[in-house]
């Protein structure tokens, strides 16, 4: 059982480390502040989400070696409950960011939006100022 637990853990760790990495590499190389956001926050959060699984791998392996001792349990549990938090908070200060550089002008770099209502594959600038355009008018503008 315990050679099993190594093999699903190494993965884990692993997958976990990647997109770990990945949202650095975002963070570093992504053009303005909405898109490092995002690339920090999702990635991160899938990644801490496989670096939990490994570790909650490594307290079962572990419980079972040592006879069933409750702290393995209890370091499960809690790894368990980080995984949890972390996914609400994550999201959910990153939207709470994002809002607040919106609303502060924060502007994005110039980006292209494609239309996704079954119409045809048109794209638009988005506009420099903060205020959203309402999609009639990015319609009519892509028209």
């Amino acid at each position: 059982m315990g050679v099993l637990l190594n093999i699903l853990m190494v993965p884990a760790i692993l997958v976990g480390l990647f997109f770990n990495t990945m949202g650095v590499l975002g963070i570093l190389r992504f053009p303005d502040f909405y898109t490092r956001l995002h690339a920090d926050t999702k990635a991160t959060t899938f990644g801490s989400v496989f670096t939990s699984l490994a570790v909650i791998l490594w307290a079962f392996k572990a419980w079972l070696a040592s006879g069933h001792d409750g702290q393995f349990v209890n370091l499960a549990v809690h790894a368990g409950f980080a995984v949890v938090v972390l996914a609400v908070t994550n999201a959910t200060g990153a939207h709470a960011l994002a809002r607040s550089a919106y609303r502060s002008g924060l502007k994005p770099k110039q980006a292209v939006v494609d239309r996704m209502d079954g119409v045809g594959a048109s794209a638009v600038a988005v506009p420099e100022s903060p205020e959203a355009l309402p999609a009639a008018a990015i319609r009519e503008e892509a028209s």
